[in-house]
């Protein structure tokens, strides 16, 4: 039992600041002894180092501002008891001459000591936080992280990055040099074209090689394009961004309209973030040349950027130092992050694998009688496994506080309406069934309502066979009849309270399937 609390215990606090053109990022997480981490806090300044443009030197007020932001995080990190701060500083403050001054004055004054880094280590550690939360495959994806003085464009799957830099077509530096009206006149946007051909030649040309079809795009711009379309094409992006899809298709609609808008227009355009109303039409053009250049079909975004790349660079660098076991290194981000979670609340790991394979048993059984799709069968897996992870709060009502920490633990490589779908159906695994008097039931469309439903009717099921929680139930053989569904189970000792568990349990399956659950002992010929 202690081994298990000290695996729940955070090893070291760390924050990471992203020092952008734009805004400073700063995220505060602790780290676990596996090797993950936790968001603790998180804090976005909006600084905009340049807003007349990314020249040779810093302005004063520019640094005054920088300042200001970073003693504001200084504050949030001492208030958390942050031990170390990691803080890098990217392309504003990487090219401006003045710029090690800028780094020199915050130390001496903030108490932060900042690294320049350069493009490409930037790029690197974008694409290691994309491909840390994002589920990739063996396809060839172009990452691209839109910030205000640079773009960094990462070329890369599931095993290899085969490209990654930093180029200067960042938003704040594409509208000073070549936005000159509002709205946006089309001889801005064919001079930005052009600018874009020149530079992106190489990416275009081994991009189009490998086949890429699919943008994934992260930070500020790239993020409320994603709100924008969700927000139009009513699209789940209530609590995460993070594995929001949509077609090229859905940005050419929001594209051909946004275009056309001018300042006091896009004041109104919901996900659009008020600092970013004069600069987001450069990255607006730099997507839309990206879909028509390599025929893209569909564009994902990403929450992880540049700050996590950081985090899962200093884990990867200190784990001996910190004595860390990198066990929650599943390729799988989606895997990975279920685990993680699971560790952390010192789930019931034997009751909780034993009621998995009893799920996956049902799954199989029925999945075509209750039109169940494949992807539901994963669905139901991390559900089951994570059912009783509310003990980690309370006994009494667990269901209810494994609905809330499924829900907001920030789970990785899932789109939220995934995260939804898990969180209800381990709610259910007990007491009352769906009902939409339950307002995060009632929340849900009514196609994830109707699959909330069946798969929370398989668990329940699942679950009342392990009532007594030592895996009295051996060997299950399920015999699907006309009119009834008969469970022949085989176990260790008497049988009556896992019989009366399942029974108890069956009747939502019963109401889908309508059959009569019948549950019997049956003798080992040994």
């Amino acid at each position: 039992m202690t081994d298990n609390i000290s695996k729940s215990e955070a090893t070291k606090r760390i924050a990471a600041i992203d020092l952008g053109t734009n805004s400073f990022h700063a995220v505060l997480v602790d780290i676990y002894p596996d090797g993950s981490f936790r968001t603790v806090n998180k804090l976005k300044e909006m600084v905009s180092l340049a807003e007349k443009g990314l020249e040779d030197r810093l302005s004063r007020e520019a640094m005054d501002r920088g300042m200001e932001a970073l003693k504001r995080i200084k504050f949030l990190c001492d208030s958390h008891k942050v031990e170390n701060i990691l803080a890098f500083a990217t392309s504003a403050i990487r090219e401006a001459e003045n710029g090690g001054d800028f780094i020199k004055e915050v130390g001496e004054n903030v108490g932060i000591r900042v690294r320049a880094i350069s493009g490409k280590m930037e790029a690197e550690m974008i694409g290691l936080a994309i491909k840390h939360g994002i589920v990739l495959s063996e396809e060839m994806v172009l990452m691209a992280d839109i910030g205000g003085g640079s773009v960094e464009f990462i070329i890369g799957n599931n095993k290899e990055f085969i490209y990654y830099n930093s180029l200067k077509l960042g938003v704040a530096r594409m509208t000073a040099t070549f936005i000159d009206s509002d709205p946006i006149k089309e001889e801005d946007i064919k001079k930005l074209q052009n600018h874009f051909k020149k530079e992106l030649n190489e990416i275009i040309k081994l991009a189009k090689k490998h086949n890429v079809k699919t943008i994934i795009g992260s930070s500020g711009t790239m993020e409320n394009i994603g709100q924008m379309v969700a927000s139009r094409k009513s699209l789940t992006a209530e609590r995460s961004l993070n594995e929001l899809e949509f077609s090229a298709n859905n940005f050419n609609d929001l594209y051909s309209g946004f275009i056309k808008l001018d300042r006091k227009q896009r004041e109104n355009e919901k996900g659009l973030e008020e600092k970013r109303i004069d600069i987001i039409n450069s990255g607006m053009v730099l997507v839309n040349f990206l879909i028509d250049k390599l025929s893209i079909e569909s564009i994902k975004i990403s929450e992880g950027a540049l700050r996590e790349g950081m985090i899962l660079n200093y884990i990867k660098n200190k784990k001996d130092q910190l004595n860390l076991d990198l066990v929650a290194h599943f390729k799988d981000p989606r895997r990975r992050s279920i685990y993680e979670l699971l560790r952390k609340t010192n789930w019931p790991e034997a009751h909780s694998r034993h009621v998995t394979n009893f799920s996956l048993q049902f799954f199989d059984e029925f999945k075509e009688e209750l039109s169940l799709k494949e992807s539901d069968r994963e669905l139901l897996e991390y559900a089951s496994l994570m059912h009783d992870i509310g003990y980690y709060i309370s006994y009494r009502k667990h269901h209810k506080h494994a609905l809330y920490l499924i829900k907001y633990s920030d789970l990785l490589g899932f789109k939220e309406d995934e995260i939804n779908i898990m969180a209800n159906v381990s709610r259910y695994h007990r007491k009352s069934t769906p009902h939409k008097r339950h307002k995060p039931y009632k929340q849900l469309n009514k196609k994830l309502r109707k699959r909330v439903k069946k798969l929370s009717a398989i668990l329940r099921v699942a679950d009342g066979l392990d009532r007594s929680h030592y895996q009295n139930v051996q060997k299950l053989e399920i015999n699907n009849k006309e009119e009834t569904i008969e469970l022949l189970i085989t176990t260790h000792s008497d049988p009556e309270l896992e019989i009366w568990g399942t029974l108890r349990k069956g009747d939502l399956l019963e109401k889908l399937t309508g059959k009569k659950l019948k549950v019997f002992q049956v003798f080992d010929k040994k």
